[in-house]
């Protein structure tokens, strides 16, 4: 039982120490009114448009990508440097090619997967192709 209390102890710590610090700061911090701190951006810029910016959604597909196959890179390296001290350990070949054809067989579906439907094929938006004829002609 006493490992239940001192669990409940470092939780009651860990909950009620950020709770009186927050308290304790609100008490002692100073409140000055000013017109500065009521704007959006406390710089003193004044924004001008809207809020809502439309971003391409390749910009995400593409960062998601580099995502997936820079872990691939993680994961390739550490089994590269044991290869060779496997093998010469005693270990057969099909023990060691097996688990990283396997994995590097499900990223080459992903990317074909990803290619298919169009994931790595950059879309220019109307605007960019209408910039590009004027330019043209």
């Amino acid at each position: 039982m006493n490992q239940w209390i001192a669990i409940g102890a470092l939780g009651l710590m860990g909950v009620g120490i950020p709770l009186m610090m927050m308290m304790v700061s609100a008490l002692l911090r100073p409140s000055v009114p000013e017109q500065g701190k009521t704007v959006i951006y406390e710089s003193g810029e004044v924004p001008t448009g809207t809020a809502h910016v439309r971003f391409n959604i390749q910009y995400y597909m593409v960062a998601l990508l580099f995502v997936v196959f820079d872990v691939e890179t993680v994961l390739i390296f550490p089994w590269a440097l044991i290869y060779r001290p496997a093998l010469e350990g005693g270990a057969t070949l099909l023990e060691i090619l097996a688990p990283m054809l396997v994995f590097i067989g499900v990223l080459v579906v992903a990317l074909v997967w990803a290619w298919r439907n169009g994931a790595v094929e950059w879309i220019k938006s109307p605007r960019a192709n209408r910039r590009k004829t004027e330019r043209q002609s």
